[in-house]
């Protein structure tokens, strides 16, 4: 008797990727400066904690949405008993609130796209959208190429050879590849991170553009039941969000944490120097195997983000703390120093391997063509 459906049992969530491995080792074996400083330091989680402490500063300050309060007065039974609507009129468009940005984009997905319908998605690209964005929905991805060589830009051949296969395409979903992307390089390895700057959230203004073309705020309300947003957090949101001199500062600051902790993790890399052997996918897997397992960083191998060139790395940084980072960076430059260690005491016992063998045969040469000799001529 089948027990499960097909697809919870097929292989289509991507569970097997090295994205997920990564995580489920760190999941094992998690770092804790106190309880566990010698475990996986997750590199693998796009979250931002540069800026707890203004929210922490804010909710201080405002005990009422802290405490889920209206001058004075409790409004939990309030709150509790509220029907969530999560759709919003505006003047100019509907607000549309999820659960995490998994939720909003399979939200999206189903929304825009009929089973089978495909996406153009430039690479490399989160390696969970081929979970978020396909494994419910029905829906394909088809990867857009791109080079390291322009800095990962969409060029037109590009789209032309993404556009050959012979599916319904619906659009273009650069607006969820991050453009903004730098590339931090140490002698032969590349690693790629971002730094979110206000001028993108105009891509996030052409994606609302496509909603509202397609009534696709109508459609999302309608799906965001799966999804929902508790009212308690809406409240709190809500009260947070509607003090303009907050998120002003907000996201001024975050911009410059982000960039100083983006100079950090240059830094770190630079010094510690060159780590792939050899430009293919296999050395490419092999070292992302040693720096989960021995160095114990969950970072991501760029083929898991359908990279079509080697040596590119996943690794997020904004989702720890200052030291945390640096012991990250301390670990990987005492890999890198180790594993030259080894290579130059192997390369310096081949050598007098090498020597010894040639000597030893000289003079075996030497000792059998002596006794070879008559006596005379000896």
């Amino acid at each position: 008797m089948k027990q499960l459906s097909t697809k919870v049992t097929s292989n289509a969530h991507g569970q097997d990727s090295s994205y997920f491995l990564g995580w489920e080792e760190y999941e094992k074996n998690p770092y804790d400066e106190i309880k566990n400083p010698n475990g996986i330091i997750q590199m693998g989680l796009a979250e931002n904690q540069l800026c707890f402490d203004l929210i922490e500063t804010w909710l201080a300050k405002n005990p009422d949405a802290a405490g889920l309060k209206k001058d004075g007065q409790s409004i939990f039974k309030e709150l509790a008993l509220f029907k969530t609507i999560m759709a919003y009129p505006s003047s100019r468009s509907k607000i549309v609130l999820a659960a995490g940005s998994t939720s909003a984009n399979e939200t999206l997905m189903f929304c825009l796209a009929e089973p089978g319908d495909a996406f153009l998605l430039p690479t490399p690209y989160y390696p969970g959208f081929d979970r978020d964005l396909k494994w419910r929905t029905g829906a394909e991805i088809v990867p857009i190429h791109c080079s390291s060589s322009n800095g990962f830009q969409i060029t037109e051949s590009a789209l032309q050879q993404a556009q050959k296969l012979d599916l319904k395409f619906v659009s273009v979903m650069d607006v969820l590849k991050t453009r903004n992307s730098r590339t931090a390089k140490s002698p032969n390895e590349f690693m790629s991170f971002t730094v979110f700057q206000r001028s993108r959230l105009t891509r996030f203004s052409r994606w609302s553009n496509i909603l509202q073309r397609r009534n696709g705020c109508f459609g999302c309300d309608k799906m965001s039941s799966f999804g929902l947003v508790s009212s308690q957090t809406q409240y709190l949101l809500s009260a947070l969000l509607s003090d303009k001199k907050f998120t002003g500062t907000y996201l001024n600051e975050n911009q410059k944490r982000l960039k100083i902790r983006q100079n950090q993790l240059v830094s770190g890399l630079e010094a510690a120097g060159h780590l792939l052997d050899t430009n293919t996918f296999e050395a490419e897997l092999e070292l992302w195997k040693k720096i989960v397992y021995e160095v114990k960083l969950n970072i991501s191998p760029g083929s898991s983000c359908h990279c079509t060139e080697p040596g590119w790395f996943r690794v997020c940084f904004a989702n720890m703390s200052e030291e945390t980072l640096d012991l990250a960076m301390q670990r990987l430059k005492e890999y890198v120093e180790s594993t030259d260690s080894r290579r130059l005491i192997s390369k310096s016992s081949y050598e007098r391997i090498k020597s010894l063998r040639k000597r030893t045969v000289s003079n075996w040469v030497f000792r059998v063509s002596w006794t070879d000799r008559v006596p005379d001529e000896r």
